[in-house]
């Protein structure tokens, strides 16, 4: 959804246009991924880091366009809410050290955020969902008043026909409706943008459809909402819930916008983009006048905006992305993984999920037989609401039967065998090493965001009540992941 529209009046004739334009891009776009040696080029890495701002009392500070104003910074844009920014950063290629480049950039970016927020009062904060949160911070007067933002969460409104509603639970229980989609807002993540070669893309995608769950539970880091204990990473049921715009009671439901997937895939790229448009009505009918075909007979690269565009509105967990950037390549978009708990953190977690699908790569087509798709979905769910205590169905050549192991024990047996393969891709020994430890570190103290927040959280509440423990514990979060020390090293 990066891709700004101005129009935001559509009319039906509107929808027909766009949709025939989205059927001539993907037509476009099957042919281009046909070419040889389309996408060919060097691996590259890139992200993209969501944050709250905060005030001193850890209450969202409704002023991110002014931020922005101050600033001036085209790598930072905005978000759905008033309190959320997202900062962009710059793609690296793996060779050039990518993780240390990106942590430096991020600490960077943090600092000038900060000081431009002070002015307010305010700082940012990389947290998947804010404990401080409250349900009056949502709410039309939270949406940022963006066209993109206005049509978006109109068009989800209209599609549902009623209110949004909010159904999790955990250690509490939380059960509330919502008449817009401001929710959505209070999750945060850290996306990871990765250039895959166009002719490994299928086995890799499905490599790394298998290991985000183990990379969910370990990352995990939204324990809570509105003071609620829910999932280990709640981010992923409220995103989920809270722009589900499915008509109630239809006797032919589609799959959410908001997925896991429906399927490994059999050859290739195209088959998302081809589910994504033909699956899911656009919400966004915004058109260019650019003529795909006419710019592919020329030689050319088109742009591909309705595609692009509708791509933005399906939020896959992890989503394939065409860039028309330098001929054309194609992206995967991890976006599973939540801000937080500190840079190195956040670091640590992309490198653990990149290095173990170069390793599950290796057997993924042998292994696929052995694991239904809807295995590897209930993982992910299963991963989200348990962490590391999650038992997973993990797939194996020689078994007879589905077996199911705790998270901690896959990624001890897998995790040794990841330097090799981070290698094979071109990522620099010294650039992944201290993130791979991080990793182990946090396995071995079982001390993950989550788990530190819940931990801290039931400490605090022996003296103090629930809202002044909340506090208490941010602005503890807030200290440790300033000073970007790794969470399995919190007290």
């Amino acid at each position: 959804m990066g891709l700004e529209i101005d129009n935001t009046n559509f009319k039906e004739d509107d929808f027909n246009k766009f949709s025939d334009r989205l059927r001539a891009n993907l037509k476009a776009l099957e042919i281009m991924l046909a070419r040889p040696g389309f996408g060919d080029g060097e691996l590259s890495f890139g992200a993209e880091l969501e944050l709250y701002i905060v005030d001193q009392e850890g209450r969202p500070l409704h002023i991110n366009q002014e931020v922005i104003s101050k600033l001036n910074d085209p790598q930072l844009t905005l978000e759905l809410n008033r309190y959320n920014l997202e900062y962009n950063f710059s793609p690296v290629l793996l060779k050039d050290r990518c993780f240390s480049a990106t942590q430096t950039e991020a600490l960077a970016a943090i600092e000038k955020i900060n000081a431009a927020t002070a002015e307010w009062g305010g700082k940012v904060v990389p947290i998947g969902i804010l404990p401080t949160l409250q349900q009056s911070d949502t709410g039309y007067h939270a949406l940022t008043k963006l066209p993109r933002f206005e049509a978006l969460t109109r068009a989800l409104t209209d599609i549902r026909d009623g209110p949004f509603t909010i159904a999790i639970q955990g250690e509490d229980t939380l059960q509330l409706a919502m008449d817009d989609v401001t929710l959505e807002g209070a999750n945060t993540s850290f996306q990871v943008h990765l250039r895959v070669p166009t002719n490994e893309f299928a086995d890799f995608y499905n490599a790394l459809q298998l290991v985000t769950p183990l990379v969910v539970a370990i990352a995990a880091n939204s324990p809570t909402l509105f003071g609620h204990r829910l999932w280990q990473e709640t981010r992923i049921p409220l995103f989920k819930q809270s722009i589900d715009c499915r008509p109630k009671d239809s006797l032919h439901p589609i799959p959410a916008r908001v997925n896991f997937g429906n399927n490994w895939l059999r050859e290739g790229a195209f088959e998302l983009f081809a589910e994504a448009t033909l699956l899911y009505r656009p919400i966004l009918p915004d058109c260019h006048d650019e003529d795909p075909m006419a710019v592919l007979n020329r030689g050319g690269t088109p742009q591909l905006h309705e595609l692009r565009l509708h791509q933005g509105s399906i939020w896959l967990w992890n989503r394939p992305v065409y860039d028309p950037i330098a001929g054309g390549h194609l992206r995967i978009e991890l976006r599973s993984f939540p801000a937080g708990p500190s840079i190195v953190d956040m670091l640590a977690n992309a490198a653990l999920a990149i290095g173990l699908a170069k390793l599950m790569q290796l057997s993924i087509r042998e292994l696929l037989p052995a694991i239904p798709f809807t295995y590897c979905n209930a993982n992910f769910y299963r991963a989200a609401q348990k962490g590391l205590e999650a038992e997973l169905f993990w797939p194996s050549l020689s078994q007879s039967q589905p077996e199911y192991f705790e998270v901690p024990e896959i990624l001890e047996k897998l995790i040794p065998r990841v330097p090799e393969q981070l290698s094979i891709m071109g990522f620099v020994e010294e650039d992944y090493k201290p993130l791979l430890e991080v990793i182990e570190e946090r396995l071995a103290t079982r001390q993950t965001g989550a788990q530190w927040q819940l931990n801290k959280l039931a400490q605090l509440r022996q003296d103090m009540p629930k809202r002044e423990a909340l506090v208490a514990m941010l602005q503890q979060y807030q200290s440790n992941c300033g000073a970007n020390i790794p969470v399995a090293q919190w007290r």
